[in-house]
């Protein structure tokens, strides 16, 4: 198995509190955060965009 090439997410805000993003297939998105890098979060691309979407929604951000 290959180590996943994490990148700190855009939405991320500054601090220590960051979202990684990595994508070891097409069609796969792995995502962790940084107070617990041993906990990963397997998603796709669709799912993903509607999380963002209904987050965005839900906290007013167009």
């Amino acid at each position: 198995m290959t180590t996943p090439h994490w990148q700190k997410s855009t939405y991320s805000e500054s601090g220590s509190s960051c979202v990684y993003v990595a994508t070891p297939a097409a069609g796969t998105i792995l995502l962790r955060e940084s107070d617990d890098p041993e906990t990963i979060l397997t998603t796709g691309p669709l799912q993903l965009s509607l999380l963002i979407s209904t987050l965005r929604t839900s906290h007013g951000i167009h």
